[in-house]
């Protein structure tokens, strides 16, 4: 057994994990109908006036401001309607002195007239039309290029493309657009236990869990997961595969393998190949994770434990992954409830206790570091600091909400 050397404190390991961790810098051009949740890699210029020519912004009648200055809820002025124009047609008449158009939403404004009379206030016979309520120039008129003008910038570098954003893109007539990469994350289980999904388990085997959480995970938070098969633990099988992973990919990410145990040879393969940033932090579940970089890319080695290796991706992973896929950084919701059940915990290192919420109280659901229920059963966690070793029942904690 090599115990670990010595253990860095939680806010000195995120610190480290941020300064080593790059945005992508590769690019690729997509359709905008799969460009939602990625990210903008050129500034937008608008080829055309937004909208491209002045439209009625309700159903009524296009008119001459001035013609309705007169008109009350008493003495309505009487308009004659010359003609009927709908969404997507190019009116042909235009409005004169003492006359008008009916007009759809969205269609164009005539020649002549500089505002529209909602329908509501009007009423007809025939052609003639009794407009009860004055309007001022520009009622009710989306007027041309007043969302968007001809090369003005609309979207800059950087922008996170919400659906919102795609129908800009939509607007000015771009079906095209170009983005940053997804990062290639490659997914590597290490260990004789593991066992693929699909087999039968040999004993002393369990399945492989990690790979499925980690893939989940990734996916999730803007990156491409690319799994790679079980490797031994050997130290050719390591580092021939850590070798090809670190060349291909834009970070690795192991699992099991970084423990304190005899045959772990993970960290020897690190330091042979590449650069130990650290390994071994101040935290529970998860002391042993490592963080390094192999072929200049970043490398996590995450514990073999299920509940270890997901909660140290919630801590550590989520936000890595994110940056280097230039999306915004991801906000878990938190909220202050009291404790249903005294929380223990042990001095020396912040403890992260899955809990679950019922009938408006925390109450914990971790068994041990080895159980994938203590999380998919959780509703959030709780952080329990360094230096605190317990909290009664009632006092109020903040959760942190999976979802």
């Amino acid at each position: 057994m090599r115990p670990l050397k010595s253990l860095i404190s939680l806010g000195e390991a995120k610190e480290l994990v941020r300064a080593n961790i790059s945005p992508i810098e590769k690019t690729e051009e997509i359709g905008i109908d799969m460009a939602v949740d990625r990210v903008l890699a050129e500034e937008v210029i608008s080829s055309l006036d937004i909208p491209p020519y002045s439209r009625a912004a309700m159903d009524g009648y296009a008119v001459r401001a001035e013609d309705t200055f007169k008109a009350g809820k008493y003495k309505p002025v009487h308009l004659r309607c010359l003609d009927n124009v709908h969404a997507g047609e190019v009116p042909t008449v235009p409005v004169e002195e003492g006359c008008c158009i009916q007009i759809a939403t969205g269609a164009m404004i005539p020649e002549g007239a500089d505002a529209v009379m909602k329908v509501e206030n009007t009423e007809r016979e025939e052609d003639d039309i009794m407009m009860f309520t004055p309007v001022y120039p520009g009622a009710y008129v989306s007027k041309m290029g007043e969302d968007v003008k001809e090369g003005a910038p609309v979207l800059s570098p950087g922008a996170y493309l919400v659906p919102s954003r795609v129908g800009v893109l939509a607007a000015i007539g771009r079906d095209r657009v170009k983005v940053y990469s997804r990062p290639r994350v490659s997914i590597v289980p290490t260990g004789d236990e593991v066992a693929p999904l699909g087999g039968e388990l040999r004993k002393g085997q369990v399945f492989d869990i990690n790979s499925h959480t980690l893939q989940s995970m990734i996916r999730e938070n803007g990156c491409e997961p690319v799994l790679h098969p079980i490797v031994k633990d050997e130290w050719d099988s390591l580092s021939s595969v850590l070798k090809e992973a670190a060349t291909s990919s834009d970070m690795v990410v192991l699992s099991g393998g970084s423990s304190a145990g005899e045959r772990d040879v993970l960290e020897d393969v690190i330091n042979e190949m590449g650069e130990m940033i650290f390994h071994g932090v101040q935290i529970k579940p998860g002391k042993p994770t490592i963080f390094a970089k192999v072929e200049g890319k970043p490398l996590f080695g995450m514990p073999g434990y299920p509940t270890s290796c997901l909660t140290n991706g919630y801590i550590f992973l989520v936000d890595a992954v994110r940056s280097m896929a230039r999306l915004p950084k991801r906000e878990f919701k938190v909220v202050e409830l009291p404790l249903g059940k005294r929380l223990m915990s042990q001095l020396g290192r912040d403890m992260f206790l899955t809990v679950a919420i019922r009938d408006g109280e925390v109450f914990p659901v971790f068994k041990e570091s080895g159980t994938i229920t203590s999380m998919a059963y959780a509703d959030g966690w709780v952080m329990i600091p360094t230096n605190v070793d317990m909290i009664d029942k009632g006092v109020e904690v903040k959760v942190t909400i999976f979802q």
